[in-house]
């Protein structure tokens, strides 16, 4: 199981692989089991797969990027052609340290992907709010960020 200390959740300070293990990171701090960081050449676009606490299968994508270097809707395509297909995923998520294009977000939306942008990375990593898996309305969009314009 990842470290869950401060150091452990410090998404800032990392590079894109030390970014894979804070995510997983945060996910043990929230409750998910079985957390494992499998990101890397031939992982078919999950980057941390895991179990919340009632059995949900979670698989993230994690994009390490700049803040003008937003996370755009081919991005989006690929994750979605094998998270629930290939990695079986109960809850697919993309988190990322910058934005999502419009189009991106749009195919998240038609797809039940979840999106986390770096404000909303901030604000989970705060516990401001949710993890992206636990909303307390069934039907409302989890913790999906807000696109900037295309």
């Amino acid at each position: 199981m990842p470290d869950v200390g401060p150091e452990a959740l410090d998404h800032a300070a990392v590079d894109a692989d030390g970014f894979e293990h804070t995510i997983a990171a945060l996910c043990v701090r929230d409750g998910c089991s079985a957390v494992e960081v499998v990101g890397g050449a031939g992982d078919l676009g999950a980057d941390v797969i895991a179990t919340t606490a009632d059995g949900r299968r979670v698989v993230v994508q994690c994009k390490h990027y700049a803040e003008h270097n937003r996370v755009g809707s081919q991005d989006l395509q690929r994750f979605g052609g094998t998270c629930f297909t290939v990695h079986e995923a109960d809850v697919a998520v993309v988190v990322t340290t910058s934005s999502f294009t419009a189009p991106a977000m749009e195919y998240a939306a038609a797809c039940g992907i979840v999106c986390v942008d770096g404000d909303a990375l901030n604000a989970w990593t705060d516990l401001t709010i949710l993890p992206p898996w636990d909303t307390p309305d069934p039907d409302a969009p989890p913790a999906v960020a807000a696109a900037d314009p295309a």
